[in-house]
């Protein structure tokens, strides 16, 4: 099937184009995220299918797209048609406490595939789950007799959902999560009162509390100057920041058409996963130097997210999440706020998904599109080379954003796609909302002698050191699906024979990876520039038409590799990953993240050792974060960024920007220069 569908793609798919907008018309795209009347298509085709009148119990964890495979999507894709592709979906359901993996067709209306899935781990959580589970405690009579016995009154106690990971051995456990309590008297920042000492686990399958404990009792933080919200804030206060705004009187510089969005010289399709939360597809460019579109990337998103918690301690070793695949990024998607979380020129998409009963659940505004006039330039040059004259040319930046915030519980991820005129595309991932804390004794640091795993911020609250692993998956398709990877390595190099006063110099010595091995990269190591590039076109001086990645900031784990949370997070191991295409492999963390064992993940994957050179491949690119935190991270964080730039190498023949035209000046009324 492999090497079928590899001659399918090679031989049709050299070098596909994208078509206009306009050409879609008539015909639901085939990368379209389900709509609520497939949600509710799908809900009734597996409920009928399982009999409702019996005793089954079913409940949905994940119902997203079924995409179709790329050879058909890029068929469709270059023929002009009105006719839509086939529609299925991927469904992982609960049946009597049995996970199945189903696969419905929803053109034909039936079930094509369902499977009971046997294996380690579980999927992902729903959102009602979680809401059932923290009500109990506050119906459970020795958790009230806990509170009282702190002096806290029930009624101001919050509770969340935490997963249990996994700590050893090799079978099969309850679906069960821990419970953490929080008080919110006198404040809304729950997550800085967290309740001590008490131990709660709920069986998610019979939603019941199976065990408790209360062994300490710590007091709980005090409330005053936790508060983040305005109208609790009091004097002095901080610098005004002027307002600004975006006058554009001919409305946005895009379209969108449904899902597929055009601006400048791009054309891209954007979705919204339960799962993953954005996912940019069929991202192409377009050469006026050609007359055509050329495509860069086929499917980009974020593909998890692993957030391990340095407290070793009973109470919190467990703390080692897997945010896409244990909750879910799309799920925990915010409405975002206008002119808070976007600026007013921002176009506000909807996104939906599948709730506990499979009906669909609608997140207003969970994308905002903006063009971003930040002030910066796109490219400039003034020259004084010339006597008596100075020329001065330069051209402002404009780029495209796409926005989407995922909270899952104390943190908030600000997840940005920018896409420039000059062929880059940014990724950005923006961390901020509330610090993980633990209570104590401690007021003052002086008073520490002893491991506390982290910062004390205030008095009886400790910051919990914790890591953020970011795994991007990028199926870059280069002018085409078949494409290399090539480590351009800066090598550094001696003068030999007396020919120069230098000493030495470096130079590019390129290096192109035949198998997944070869491509695995701790950056920071060997100084390189990481090319995807397309071996089979070159520009006019001989270069092969290519994409290079610019990273971040280079973040390597620090736990040991037979850790626990390790073994799961295996693929944080490597900054840079790539393997060959195939449709199955999307979850860096597996299919099914709670509590597995490691068993499915990218790192097993490539153990295998695939080809992957002049082969339709996908980049998987990991940027991290040590968060040690800090008194500037309360009580409420601002935001910690870090993303990477995907940038032509060699892929124009040129400048592509050279000739972009400049803006037409803007007269203000009743402004002066001030002197």
């Amino acid at each position: 099937m492999a090497s079928t569908l590899k001659v399918v793609l090679l031989l049709l798919f050299s070098s596909f184009t994208i078509s206009p907008i306009s050409c879609y018309k008539g015909a639901q795209h085939p990368l379209d995220p389900l709509s609520p009347k497939e949600l509710t298509l799908v809900q009734t085709i597996v409920k009928k299918s399982y009999n409702p009148s019996s005793n089954n119990s079913i409940s949905f964890h994940y119902v997203g797209l079924d995409e179709p495979e790329k050879p058909t999507v890029l068929s469709w894709l270059s023929k002009p048609s009105t006719k839509t592709l086939p529609r299925r979906a991927l469904v992982f359901t609960r049946v009597n406490e049995q996970t199945h993996e189903i696969i419905v067709d929803l053109s034909k209306r039936i079930i094509v595939y369902d499977e009971v899935y046997k294996g380690l781990g579980y999927p992902l959580l729903t959102a009602d789950e979680q809401i059932a589970a923290i009500q109990l405690p506050l119906k459970y009579g020795p958790f009230i007799e806990s509170t009282k016995k702190r002096d806290l009154n029930v009624s101001y106690v919050v509770c969340s959902t935490f997963t249990v990971g996994w700590f050893g051995g090799v079978e099969r456990t309850k679906r069960v999560v821990k419970v953490q309590c929080f008080y919110n008297k006198g404040t809304v920042n729950l997550y800085l009162r967290p309740i001590e000492g008490i131990r709660i686990v709920v069986d998610l399958d019979k939603m019941k509390i199976v065990e408790y404990s209360d062994a300490f009792k710590i007091p709980v933080p005090k409330a005053e100057g936790t508060d983040y919200r305005f109208s609790k804030q009091h004097p002095p206060f901080g610098p005004r920041i002027n307002g600004a705004a975006i006058m554009q009187t001919n409305g946005p510089g895009f379209e969108i058409d449904g899902h597929t969005i055009r601006w400048v010289n791009w054309v891209f399709h954007l979705a919204f996963d339960v799962r993953v939360g954005p996912i940019i597809s069929l991202a192409s460019i377009y050469d006026p130097e050609k007359h055509t579109y050329r495509s860069v990337l086929y499917r980009g998103h974020i593909s998890e997210l692993f957030v391990p918690y340095m407290d070793p301690t009973e109470e919190y070793y467990y703390k080692t999440f897997f945010d896409c695949g244990e909750f879910g990024f799309g799920q925990n998607a915010a409405s975002l706020v206008p002119l808070a979380d976007c600026p007013n020129n921002a176009v506000f998409m909807d996104g939906y998904y599948a709730a506990h009963d499979g009906s669909a659940v609608k997140v207003a505004n969970a994308f905002c599109i903006f063009e971003r006039h930040a002030g910066d330039i796109m490219w400039r040059h003034t020259e004084l080379g010339i006597p008596n004259r100075v020329i001065t040319e330069a051209r402002p930046e404009v780029s495209l954003v796409v926005r989407m915030v995922a909270t899952i519980g104390n943190y908030d991820h600000i997840i940005d796609w920018e896409f420039k005129p000059s062929g880059s595309i940014k990724a950005q991932v923006g961390l901020s909302g509330i610090l993980e804390v633990k209570s104590t004794t401690f007021t003052n640091v002086d008073q520490i002698n002893e491991e506390v795993y982290g910062t004390l911020l205030g008095d009886n609250t400790i910051g919990l050191n914790h890591d953020h692993f970011l795994t991007y998956r990028l199926d870059l398709d280069i002018d085409g699906v078949a494409n290399s990877f090539v480590k351009q390595n800066l090598v550094t190099k001696h003068v030999k024979d007396n020919v120069s006063p230098r000493k030495s110099f470096w130079t590019v010595v390129s290096e192109t990876a035949k198998t997944e091995s070869e491509a695995k990269i701790r950056l920071g190591m060997t100084p390189s520039d990481l090319v995807i590039v397309n071996p089979n076109k070159k520009t006019k001086p001989g270069n092969y038409h290519g994409y290079r990645l610019i990273p971040g900031t280079a973040t390597h784990p620090l736990l040991l590799e037979d850790d626990y949370p390790q073994i799961r997070g295996a693929f944080s191991k490597y900054n840079v990953w790539v393997t060959p295409y195939n449709k199955s492999e999307i979850w860096a963390g597996g299919k099914y993240v709670d509590q597995s064992q490691g068993q499915d993940t990218l790192a097993v994957w490539t153990l295998r050792d695939r080809k992957i050179e002049n082969e339709d491949i996908v980049l998987w690119h990991v940027l991290g974060y040590h968060h040690s935190p800090c008194q500037e991270d309360f009580p409420v964080m601002p935001t910690l960024s870090a993303g990477f730039e995907l940038r032509p190498a060699n892929f124009f023949e040129s400048n592509p920007v050279l000739k972009v035209l400049p803006p037409k000046p803007v007269r203000w009324p009743n402004c002066t220069a001030k002197p």
